[in-house]
């Protein structure tokens, strides 16, 4: 007796789309949060750099204001006093002035009878000096050095061939400087006549007028 083979069941198709359906809805959801989460990180990234540059720009900020204090602390304790030095300069150019009415040959007597007198207001002009050294304040002595402008002011030309063109050869009143800055030029007289100064790139010019 001969067997028949079993027959295949029959295949749902209903239920073989509704598998494949899941399953593309269940990759989509998959691939909606992987964008959701790629979305999210950039965005944490971002946010990330923007904390990051704010405290860049702070800290730099910070060290600005830092330097910019010490900068200033700096400059009021080297420029604090300079009114005051500007007055004391008149005190200075006072004492300066009645030693120099005192004439050479009566200072070269023996027995010069101003002489404690001449010493006195010497010492007392050392002393002022040393004082205003003390807080920064310099005097200018620029006898036989270059004429500069930033230093120097020219008030008048000596014909003097001896001397290098715009060499100063008198001070009419002493120049001081506080710190790096100039607090009072120099008046002065300068050489004219003998070779001018050369520059570094060979020519001569004229202290004076830089020509």
């Amino acid at each position: 007796m001969t067997q028949t083979p079993p027959r295949p069941e029959p295949v749902d198709a209903d239920k073989d789309a509704n598998a494949v359906e899941r399953d593309e809805t269940l990759a989509g959801h998959v691939q909606d949060e992987i964008a959701a989460e790629a979305a999210a990180i950039a965005a944490l990234e971002a946010e990330k750099r923007e904390l990051k540059d704010k405290l860049l720009r702070t800290l730099a900020e910070m060290e600005n204001l830092r330097r910019r204090t010490e900068r200033e602390i700096a400059d009021a304790r080297a420029y604090g006093i300079t009114s005051f030095a500007r007055d004391m300069l008149t005190a200075a150019d006072n004492i300066r002035r009645a030693i120099e009415t005192i004439p050479e040959d009566v200072r070269a007597q023996p027995d010069n009878p101003v002489k404690p007198f001449l010493e006195g207001i010497e010492l007392t002009e050392r002393d002022v000096l040393k004082t205003l050294e003390r807080h920064g304040v310099r005097k200018i002595d620029p006898i036989d050095q270059k004429f500069d402008p930033n230093l120097h002011q020219a008030m008048f030309e000596v014909e003097d061939l001896s001397k290098p063109h715009g060499t100063v050869v008198q001070v009419i009143q002493s120049g001081f400087v506080i710190s790096d800055r100039v607090l009072r030029p120099a008046l002065v007289g300068v050489s004219k006549g003998g070779p001018k100064v050369p520059t570094g790139n060979g020519t001569d010019t004229d202290p004076t007028t830089g020509q």
